[in-house]
């Protein structure tokens, strides 16, 4: 980063204390609009962090050729699933964008390409767990997309180029689930909280400690440690977001986990705290 870059990011938000970075995992769209101990662990933790100036979020539901910012004034709510009740597709999100911070965010990741994006908007990866922290969506909200075409560690170390925005109060969620394999849903326990199948118990073990020892080079080359992780992550979109969230760690950070369940048998709702 040169001298221009911290000039603009400095002219754009003022300094603060650096904000904790999220990973949460999401879910069910139904989240959305139902009371359970998940929705109640994301208010709780935006309780216990400060009130960001905007939010940067790299959602599972936005998975690209190349990477991209949304930069519109206005993001559209965006009811990206089928199926459930009118209800959900009745919620909108109307937070602010920040053509602004989609700018500074494409700056930051220089040389890397970045197409600032005017068609896009909230998707729900984003909107269904955001609605809760901040329900009055009066905090400016971005998504970042990720690129399908490159590894886990290519996105490890994109994510090292955005620590700057963290001490101007903007806060990074990355929104998805580490265990998402909707192929093997128990549908008989699709709502019973701790059901999962052995896999996935292995899975979420593993990943677990993995997290807490801060053993991120395992979580980063997931494919390669043993069959219960190829079962909870058939396809990366749901996971890279972790990998973002983790990317943006400081050494002497620490690092927590919370709503931190198996359900439906192949999915988990853990999500995670740095800061």
């Amino acid at each position: 980063m040169n001298l221009n870059d911290l000039q603009n990011i400095s002219d754009l938000f003022s300094k603060t204390p650096k904000m904790p970075v999220l990973f949460l995992g999401h879910g069910s769209p139904m989240n959305a609009i139902e009371e359970n101990q998940f929705v109640q662990g994301f208010r709780k933790a935006a309780s216990e962090i400060p009130k960001p100036n905007a939010i940067l979020c790299i959602s599972a539901h936005w998975f690209t050729q190349g990477t991209k910012v949304t930069a519109m004034k206005m993001p559209r709510t965006i009811h990206d699933f089928g199926g459930f009740p009118q209800a959900l597709f009745d919620v909108q999100y109307p937070a602010p964008g920040s053509p602004e911070l989609a700018k500074e965010t494409a700056d930051l990741l220089t040389p890397v390409p970045v197409e600032e994006d005017h068609s896009w908007g909230l998707d729900h990866g984003a909107w269904s767990v955001i609605k809760h922290m901040y329900p009055n969506a009066d905090i400016p909200v971005i998504q970042m997309s990720i690129d399908y075409t490159k590894p886990a560690q290519y996105h490890f170390e994109l994510a090292k180029k955005l620590n700057i925005l963290r001490e101007k109060g903007i806060l990074i969620i990355g929104s998805g689930n580490i265990i998402h394999n909707l192929r093997l849903i128990d549908w008989r326990n699709i709502n019973t909280v701790g059901a999962g199948w052995d896999w996935a118990v292995e899975a979420r073990e593993k990943t677990n400690n993995w997290l807490l020892d801060g053993n991120f080079s395992n979580i980063i080359q997931y494919q390669d440690q043993g069959i219960a992780l190829q079962y909870a992550v058939p396809s990366p979109d749901h996971y890279l977001p972790l990998i973002y969230t983790l990317g943006l760690k400081d050494k002497p950070e620490e690092l927590s986990l919370f709503n931190d369940e198996l359900i439906g048998g192949s999915l988990s709702m853990t999500s995670v705290r740095i800061g």
